[in-house]
């Protein structure tokens, strides 16, 4: 798609995923906290996916998360989607919010995009509350959107996000 650049927050860092980063982000995408709601990668996740650009969240020289956007090209339709995840451990500290700004102004910004959109589990409180802390709106529940590492279906929530409500 298009090379990463770096990008800096106020305490995050999104360096784009290199190797040394793989067992890292695998480690953490094990935990229960993460597992629970991303389901199981590919083999050879995190390696390049054309469609995506993908992050490593760094915070004081330590992976502690991954984040990742993709496009619809379309122009009827151009819009950005984003994905992240952080380890447990810094849960709670904002940092999940940091890095959907920082994502999301970089894409607004930087990126050109007018709308941008991610869509979590709709049981999912926190990540939703995290997302309306930036700006995202809820479009509606996809209704048995996605399965669970038990085999069910689960709703999802399609949150979006136009430019000028991004909040900074």
């Amino acid at each position: 798609m298009t090379s990463a650049p770096e990008l800096r927050g106020p305490r995050v860092v999104l360096a784009p995923v290199q190797p040394a980063h793989h067992e890292r982000l695998r480690e953490i995408h094990r935990l229960p906290e993460v597992s629970r709601w991303w389901k199981e990668p590919a083999a050879d996740w995190p390696s390049a996916d054309p469609d995506t650009v993908a992050y490593a969240v760094v915070l004081d020289d330590r992976v502690v998360g991954f984040a990742q956007w993709y496009q619809e090209s379309d122009p009827e339709y151009r819009h950005a989607g984003i994905d992240l995840f952080l380890d447990g451990a810094v849960h709670g500290q904002g940092l999940g919010t940091e890095v959907v700004r920082l994502l999301a102004t970089h894409l607004v910004d930087e990126r050109g995009f007018h709308r941008l959109v991610i869509d979590p589990e709709a049981a999912n409180s926190a990540a939703i509350a995290c997302y309306r802390r930036v700006g995202f709106r809820d479009v509606g529940v996809m209704r048995e959107y996605c399965r669970g590492a038990d085999g069910g279906w689960r709703d999802g929530l399609m949150m979006d996000l136009l430019a000028r409500e991004l909040i900074r």
